[in-house]
């Protein structure tokens, strides 16, 4: 059988990077501290791993197919109609419900340098092209954004705050740059980082989903709710996007676990708190601490530090992850963001932070 006589994918498929995630483990050595995920070091809530177990003894029934429970769990949370939230498996699922409801081949997405990577995996799987808006200062510039959209425009990515740079926009350049926007164009506001943020002038994006028709609003539970290895996130946006992301959706693409989970982790506010605390304590810290070593930092709002290293044999980002994965200190790599002389670190645990600190010291002693 010759190339051309087996089934073919559609166009695209085949020119998609594979989306590779941070690393976990590192050859030989004991005791490992992952900081690659931007998991959160406090873990879950206790209730929601309570209420994870209980659903053990029900795994023989299929889940509510509409996650109503989880829904309006939401929706109490923070105030929304639960008739307007989608659940997803991870906010990845409900990325690439998006681009199947609403790109074809021939249409275009948008998303910026350093944007999340799922965004062109999840464009090219739809038959569409991804475009490239540059940023300014590793930060999403609206100016280049409107600039970059066309006739053939259909979505616009924007994560708010950006993974992997920890940048934000503030809100009014995000309604700038709605209004830009033709009507027939979603623009899709990726706030799974939300919960992190301690900015006046942010807003996750409920407000304008509230008043727009064009505009949805994606949040996970795998960041502060500490659910990652449950895969579950929610949408909220306008009835007909609702309306149209459901019909394609899997029916039941949230399992029962992950709902009886989210719904006691988004109740309990207190462990919520006590991580966002924690974060914003060692956020400051590390952000404070790696800069005296001669490393520079991206301001980051999230629970995360992009760290820049110098260019020049011995003292590059992939000599110093070596150096660091030797010692059990995972970071993320960031080539396939475009980023390659620079680590992605997550905030950790006390020790965990003092240990990176600590051996970057070290490292950049012997340069």
């Amino acid at each position: 059988m010759t190339l051309l006589e087996r089934p073919q994918p559609r166009p695209g498929v085949l020119t998609i990077d594979p989306y590779v995630p941070g690393k976990s483990s590192a050859a030989g050595v004991e005791r490992v501290f992952k900081l690659s995920s931007n998991e959160t070091p406090l873990g879950p809530s206790p209730q929601a791993v309570a209420a994870y177990c209980a659903a053990g003894a029900h795994l023989q029934d299929y889940p509510d197919g509409a996650s109503i429970a989880l829904r309006e769990a939401i929706g109490r949370a923070f105030g929304l109609d639960p008739e307007r939230i989608v659940c997803g498996a991870g906010s990845d699922d409900l990325l690439n419900l998006i681009a199947d409801a609403y790109l074809r081949d021939g249409d275009e997405a948008i998303h910026t340098t350093h944007g999340f990577l799922v965004y062109p995996i999840a464009t090219l799987g739809s038959g569409a092209s991804p475009v490239v808006a540059a940023e300014k200062n590793y930060t999403a510039d609206v100016d280049a954004m409107l600039a970059a959209v066309s006739e053939r425009t259909k979505v616009v990515f924007l994560a708010n705050p950006n993974n992997p740079t920890g940048t934000y926009v503030p809100f009014d350049e995000v309604k700038r740059l709605h209004r830009g926007l033709p009507a027939h164009v979603l623009l899709v506001l990726d706030a799974a980082y939300a919960e992190y943020v301690r900015r006046n002038d942010y807003e996750a994006g409920i407000e304008l989903v509230a008043t727009a028709d064009n505009v949805v609003m994606c949040r996970t539970f795998s960041k502060i709710y500490g659910l990652a290895a449950l895969r579950l996130g929610w949408l909220y946006g306008p009835q007909h996007v609702v309306d149209a992301v459901n019909r394609i959706r899997g029916p039941f693409n949230v399992n029962l676990p992950a709902q009886a989970a989210g719904i006691a982790a988004i109740q309990d506010r207190a462990h919520v708190e006590a991580a966002r605390v924690h974060n914003e304590r060692w956020l400051a810290w590390l952000m404070e601490e790696i800069p005296k070593l001669g490393l520079k930092v991206t301001p980051s709002i999230a629970n995360f530090v992009l760290i820049h290293f110098p260019d020049g044999e011995g003292r590059t980002a992939a000599e110093a992850d070596a150096f660091l994965t030797r010692r059990g200190l995972i970071l993320r790599r960031l080539n396939a963001y475009k980023l390659p002389n620079a680590l992605r670190m997550s905030v950790g645990t006390e020790e965990a932070n003092r240990l990176v600190v600590t051996a970057l010291r070290e490292w950049m002693g012997r340069q």
